[in-house]
């Protein structure tokens, strides 16, 4: 019970934390969804491909969480700073070219197949939700320090502050209150941009001028950033990226193959995928939490540590999977029923429900291990297995099932349980084979 509680004292506050996101895309969807239709069909194109460049981000922040995780584990609060100001420089070059990508590609969004009348909703809102990724890799750069020195209190805390400014923004942009002009899906686009450049800003001031990181941030800003650091947190970070890449674009393509089908279809995919961001979320947290103390725990060369966290871990991930596939299930049509007053958007989306409830477990199984091999800096492995499982495996499932075998969206959907078991399969045997060679 001993482990099982240090991983909660630490998961906790970092699924507090991505309830917060998943706050923000449960507001946004639900003020955008009662909007209009086709203002949700939008935002769903959008927000699959930008959670794509989001979640690449991540991946290169997150190689940071194991060095700092070893050093912090060994008291090395200088090796910290430095890490923290390798990894500032590195991740605003990458968050810069990031959106530069997103960019170039908006003169090509009538090529991705969707309907002509949702192209004039997308483009504005495309290009201020593009923007504000930047800002939204500045916050999780920030993020995975105060992560990685066992303080995910304080990033909760900024989340949840900014969400609640976003959800006010949403109100008065899209809706037209207090005066302001009814933007709608703009609107949306304009409060999100605005809520993450002031989080990251509040964020970064907290972080660099409070007493509880001093010693961190004294360190980071008394020397220069270092090659060798930035190499070490790119090698440990890109095979992250391209693995939250590659799983992310499943959910992409899925999105851009859902398109294809039409308005109604695109909005309850999006329904039932901001519902599904409540498992993962939830899940991802206590997955950052086993990464967090397995690198503690890789520091100081306690294998027997390492095997019981991951251990602990996995249960715990499936426990919270199991609690909410329960709940969604009971309250199915209302937790539908927030988004849209379409009945056939809410009919489509209830039908993906049974797929979400299916996926849990490989899932599960992903991304426990996928964190749990972050922690022992074992991470190539991870970008090769993504590749199979998401584009060998998943993809062409969600085609052949969606079109050859006309089964429409759910068909699409299935094929998310095919490439997700096959990811967490293959992680997990990797991570007790490295162990066994210790």
């Amino acid at each position: 019970m001993g482990k099982i509680r240090e991983i909660l004292k630490i998961g906790i506050p970092i699924m507090l934390g991505q309830a917060c996101v998943i706050l923000l895309a449960f507001a946004d969807n639900i003020m955008i969804g009662w909007y209009g239709v086709d203002s949700l069909a939008a935002s769903s194109f959008v927000n699959n491909m930008m959670n794509l460049f989001i979640l690449i981000e991540l991946g290169f922040a997150s190689g940071m969480t194991p060095v700092v995780g070893a050093h912090y584990g060994r008291g090395d609060c200088t090796a910290v700073g430095a890490t923290l100001r390798n990894s500032l420089k590195l991740n605003t070059i990458i968050g810069t070219i990031a959106t530069f990508i997103i960019l170039g590609i908006y003169p090509f969004l009538d090529r991705f197949g969707q309907s002509p009348e949702l192209l004039p909703l997308i483009r504005p809102y495309y290009i201020l939700i593009g923007i504000s990724t930047l800002f939204v890799m500045g916050f999780n750069t920030l993020k995975q320090f105060t992560d990685g020195v066992c303080a995910p209190v304080v990033s909760m805390l900024f989340l949840l502050g900014g969400n609640l400014l976003n959800i006010f923004g949403n109100w008065v942009l899209i809706y037209g209150k207090l005066g302001f002009p009814e933007l709608g899906l703009e609107g949306a686009g304009i409060s999100t941009l605005v809520a993450r450049i002031i989080m990251l800003a509040c964020f970064a001031v907290y972080v660099f001028r409070s007493r509880r990181f001093r010693k961190f941030s004294d360190a980071a800003l008394s020397g220069r950033s270092s090659r060798r650091g930035m190499s070490e947190l790119f090698h440990m970070g890109y095979p992250v990226a391209l693995q939250m890449g590659m799983e992310t674009s499943s959910f992409t393509f899925s999105a851009v193959m859902v398109g294809w089908i039409g308005a109604t279809a695109l909005a309850a995919h999006q329904v039932a995928l901001t519902i599904s961001q409540l498992f993962f979320m939830m899940m991802q947290g206590l997955a950052f939490a086993v990464s967090i103390l397995v690198s503690n725990a890789w520091g100081r060369s306690d294998v027997l540590l390492v095997k019981d966290y991951a251990r602990k871990g996995y249960f715990l991930i499936l426990s919270i999977s199991l609690i909410f596939s329960i709940l969604v299930y009971v309250f199915r049509h209302a937790a539908v029923g927030m988004f849209t007053d379409s009945e056939e958007v809410r009919s489509a989306a209830l039908s993906l429900l049974f797929v979400l409830f299916s996926y849990q477990l490989g899932d599960g199984l992903q991304l426990c291990f996928a964190n749990a091999l972050r922690g022992i800096k074992d991470v190539k492995p991870i970008m090769y297995v993504a590749f199979v499982s998401y584009f060998i495996v998943g993809i062409p499932v969600s085609y052949l099932l969606g079109f050859q075998a006309n089964m429409g969206l759910v068909g699409i959907w299935l094929g998310f349980p095919a490439g997700l078991t096959v990811a967490g399969i293959f992680f997990c045997l990797r991570f007790y084979r490295d162990l066994s060679r210790r």
